[in-house]
């Protein structure tokens, strides 16, 4: 019986691990306890094992150096960067302001505050990345907005979640951070690679948005014109976006030569630039060259859009790595903050504390799963799930379909952090012997973990959202009217078919790898690669010179004979003394060489003893010998 456990540990430690969870045990102790006390075990069956299980007391000595490799990780420093810069955002009012005025901008669409929450969560996801941010922020600001005008409480609900959960996958997500580190890739990959389909989940979003505005008009009405405090203008900012589609033509065609391949991307700089200046100018000194509406959006949407160009841009041409872009994200909060005038001292201590909390979790979850590592890789675990994994029918597909059914049951139970850290260093090893690209089967997964954030029990943004929905009948403070509270199962209701769309997408990154190795760049024809060796005049035809084998001269004599004439070719045209190739002091095979002192003559026929014999260039004996 002692054989058989000690022979299976690796199944029935995770089996354990996956009991603890399921407890409620906090994850970190979870994965630390665990750990500690089946290399106890582990140690004391050794023997029994069969050679299955390598574990040994001096084995604890390498715990240290493991937590200081995690302590000494500089990406994970992106982590509270980013937070910090979400948080401080959230506080400064910018997802009020966006919402406001994306509403007023597509309020006379059918759906059109659902269009502006999904775009507003898209454009809080790559400044934030922090999925309680969106969700709480929208759902203090959109939700009772879309309750006063008749939006069918089930739509408003899971458009609200959904919106929130963007952050998981638009960059600067922190999972894609955790993914990458626990993939061993880089996270300026991970973020390229995730962009196209976060930006694709964002489209279907507002697809679905679309098809439940014309097959059920009366669960999402446009907004009265009396809401309409901003009034008409569209065709103010369409004038506005020609002009600066025009300034980003011309200053590309200008910068072309002089700046290469970032001549777009500077070219797109000055023309938000201008057009913003503009905007300002017109609304400081009351031009009324633009209408209300058209100067508001400019001047609410470039900010959070340059913030987002100092963050991601930096990253993607390579000026920063995501660590430096998350500082600078934190001190372009801070500079947002403070132009709006909601930068104090309490805002940055609530923000610290947040960002400290979290921070903590992250790393208390990485040691304790240090601890549940070194004993799982004695006990042969990684094997095991390794076989387990690369065994089932299908190849690639087969275990990419098995993984993401996996992952998105286990998201039922598991948030993401701990998907992340406990699940993901299982499945890379698998993945990687399988040829399977790791970035994008990063990108898959982060799409999946996004799930957990959506379905119960564990639906984090289902939480979010009911701790800031009514839960009573309350007096809406515009219209005076009693309003309905939301109750939870139109919370969960709602978010249903937003789940399915975040399956759907699975399958799409799946089927369309595509969409995220684009972050290899373009593919290289090897057959066109030439190299070319700089000539070396200096060693006259020397290692540098070399002459194609065939050629005149082209004998390996000519080639490697440091200067030296190749052996047994001809004399110079017209028996004229050939010109004398430098020699490195050596004289020419078959010349005299240079007078000799005198030595004592040896036995004829016989070399002295224990000398050598003198030898020339290469080992060979002087001709003449």
């Amino acid at each position: 019986m002692m054989e058989l456990i000690a022979q299976n540990m690796a199944p029935i430690m995770f089996a354990s691990l996956v009991m603890f969870l399921l407890l409620g045990y906090p994850a970190a102790f979870a994965l630390a306890a665990n750990g500690l006390l089946f290399f106890l075990i582990g140690v004391e069956l050794a023997p029994l094992s069969e050679g299955t299980i390598t574990l040994s007391w001096p084995l604890l000595n390498a715990m240290p150096e493991r937590f200081w490799g995690v302590l000494s990780n500089e990406t994970l420093l992106a982590i509270p960067f980013f937070t910090f810069m979400g948080i401080v955002l959230e506080r400064s009012g910018m997802a009020e302001d966006l919402l406001d005025t994306i509403g007023q901008l597509f309020g006379p669409v059918r759906g059109g505050l659902a269009y502006a929450v999904i775009i507003v969560g898209a454009l809080l996801a790559a400044t934030t990345g922090v999925v309680a941010a969106s969700v709480i922020a929208m759902g203090l600001i959109s939700l009772p907005i879309m309750l006063r005008y008749g939006y069918d409480r089930r739509v408003a609900s899971g458009v609200i979640a959904a919106s929130g959960t963007l952050a998981q996958i638009i960059p600067p997500s922190l999972v894609l951070i955790v993914l990458a580190d626990q993939l061993g890739r880089s996270v300026g990959d991970m973020y390229k690679g995730a962009l196209i389909p976060g930006l694709v989940l964002t489209g279907i979003y507002l697809s679905y948005v679309l098809i439940v505005s014309i097959v059920r008009p009366q669960a999402m009405p446009a907004l009265p014109k009396e809401a309409r405090t901003l009034g008409s203008g569209v065709t103010s900012l369409v004038v506005a976006i020609a002009a600066a589609l025009g300034i980003f033509l011309w200053a590309k065609g200008w910068l072309a030569e002089s700046h290469g391949n970032n001549a777009g991307i500077l070219a797109a700089a000055l023309a938000v630039v201008v057009v913003y200046l503009a905007a300002v100018l017109d609304r400081v000194l009351k031009l009324k060259l633009m209408s209300r509406l058209a100067s508001q959006v400019v001047i609410v949407l470039i900010p959070p859009l340059a913030l987002i160009f100092l963050v991601l841009g930096t990253i993607f041409l390579g000026i920063a790595t995501p660590t430096e872009g998350g500082a600078m994200g934190a001190v372009g909060a801070l500079a947002l903050a403070a132009i709006k005038r909601r930068l104090s001292l309490e805002v940055v201590r609530s923000a610290l504390a947040s960002t400290t909390r979290l921070s903590a979790f992250v790393l208390f979850i990485l040691l304790g799963a240090r601890v549940f590592s070194l004993t799982f890789y004695g006990v042969n675990g990684h094997l095991w799930v390794e076989h387990l994994l690369t065994s089932l029918p299908g190849g690639e597909m087969g275990f990419l379909i098995v993984v993401s059914v996996l992952v998105f049951l286990l998201a039922f139970f598991l948030d993401f952090f701990e998907l992340a850290f406990i699940i993901v260093p299982l499945l890379a090893p698998a993945a990687e012997k399988l040829g399977i690209d790791l970035i994008w089967f990063g990108v898959i997964l982060g799409v999946n973990m996004q799930t957990s954030f959506m379905h119960p029990p564990f639906g984090f943004a289902l939480f979010y959202l009911r701790s800031v929905a009514p839960r009573v009948p309350y007096l809406d403070k515009v219209t005076g009217k009693l309003t309905e509270p939301v109750k939870t199962s139109q919370i969960y209701w709602g978010a249903v078919p937003f789940v399915g769309i975040q399956i759907l997408m699975i399958g799409l990154v799946i089927a369309f790898p595509q969409m995220v190795m684009h972050y290899k760049g373009p593919a290289i024809d090897p057959s066109k690669i030439q190299m070319e060796l700089p000539a070396m005049p200096g060693l006259g035809g020397g290692l540098g010179g070399l002459t194609p084998l065939g050629a005149p001269g082209g004998d390996l004599g000519g080639g490697m004979g440091m200067g030296l004439p190749p052996i047994g070719s001809p004399g110079a045209p017209g028996g004229a003394p050939a010109a004398p190739a430098p020699a490195f002091g050596l004289p020419p095979i078959g010349s005299p060489g240079a007078p000799q002192p005198a030595a004592p003559a040896p036995d004829a026929g016989a070399n002295t003893p224990g000398v050598p014999a003198p030898m020339g260039l290469g080992g060979l004996p002087p001709a003449g010998n």
